[in-house]
């Protein structure tokens, strides 16, 4: 069966990589991509590398132009997905790449973000342990068969999988995490913004949303609930560092007492040996963001600092990848039934 598409925000970042790898997928027939103010001009003349879709020309973003397909990729800035998603009734699976319906709490909602509040969809970060790690849940069973999917924010997705298996397992204290990523400016979309322009960034590393504002918080801690955690206490900082994408975290946790060496490893080896997609590299390796450009992979290195009494957890992602439209299209392969790994890879492109 061959499934139509229709992607919004097709002009942004997010939204010309959900087509990149879309346009690969055999089961895909990429029908219709909108936009809002660059609607009537060629995809091609803002998607300049997708040469295989150079024929499509963007439309105008209205739930009438988007109704009538098997699937709608919604890739618009927050708060922007939920007028489009309550009138889009009748299509068979919409995933929002936006932020509109990731969280479960309106509260919340109203203290990181504007706007009305909308139901949660079906998380699309399919390797999250749900606690306890010895049960072997998945977020992917939640996504299996699913209507409706919130595809992940890249920070929030990267260090909730950095830190959910010592969740889970029971061995590192949920009530002292501690997150620095360092990430590319892709990250906060494709709007002209004078603190990400070249000459603001080149050179340079600029923190941002820095002391517990960053709209990511919830998110993480939402999913980190899932995993088992209570009491959870997380510093995140991140900051804009001159890289076009990706993401390095570095996440820690104090170590719960009575874990040892062993058991902490045991708990990322059980929680990862098995996905294609998460990989826990060998003890003393740790990943760089080259490691993962383009690929639908995020790698990790895991140390074990008995001076500091703390679990070190590095992470490389491509954010716009693993941490958005890899995961969108992951999430949906497995709602539809289809080989999760289909038009995604594991290999990332060098140098």
């Amino acid at each position: 069966m061959t499934y139509s598409v229709a992607v919004s925000g097709a002009s942004g970042y997010a939204g010309g990589e959900i087509l990149r790898i879309l346009a690969a997928h055999p089961d895909i027939e990429i029908r219709t991509v909108t936009a809002h103010a660059n609607a009537g001009q060629p995809l091609a003349a803002h998607q300049p590398h997708l040469r295989s879709l150079a024929h499509l020309t963007l439309q105008e973003t209205t739930p009438e132009i988007l109704a009538g397909h098997d699937i709608v990729f919604l890739a618009l800035p927050h708060g922007q997905s939920g007028q489009y998603t309550d009138a889009l009734t009748d299509v068979s699976l919409v995933i929002d790449a936006g932020a509109d319906h990731r969280l479960e709490s309106a509260t919340d909602w109203d203290a990181f973000y504007s706007g009305p509040f909308h139901e949660p969809w079906a998380y699309g970060v399919p390797e999250l342990p749900l606690g306890p790690l010895g049960s072997g849940r998945r977020q992917r069973e939640r996504l299996v068969g699913v209507r409706r999917i919130a595809a992940p924010g890249c920070n929030a997705s990267t260090v909730s999988l950095s830190l959910a298996p010592g969740i889970a397992a029971g061995v590192i204290d949920p009530s002292d995490l501690v997150a620095v990523l360092a990430v590319g400016p892709s990250g906060a979309g494709k709007s002209l913004k004078p603190n990400l322009l070249g000459s603001e960034i080149l050179g340079s590393a600029n923190p941002y949303a820095v002391g517990g504002v960053h709209r990511h918080i919830p998110e993480i801690k939402q999913a980190l609930r899932a995993a088992g955690g209570s009491g959870i206490h997380l510093s995140f900082t991140p900051v804009i560092v001159p890289m076009a994408r990706g993401i390095l975290a570095t996440s820690s946790a104090r170590i719960a007492a009575g874990a040892t060496d062993a058991d902490i490893r045991a708990a990322w080896e059980s929680a990862y040996g098995a996905e294609t997609f998460v990989q826990l590299l060998p003890a003393g390796t740790y990943p760089r963001t080259a490691d993962v450009l383009g690929a639908n992979t995020a790698l990790m290195g895991l140390h074990i600092d008995r001076d500091a009494n703390r679990v070190t957890v590095v992470t490389a992602v491509d954010n716009l990848v693993k941490g958005t439209a890899g995961a969108a299209v992951q999430s949906m392969n497995i709602a539809l039934g289809l080989p999760e790994a289909r038009a995604l890879t594991v290999n990332g492109v060098a140098p």
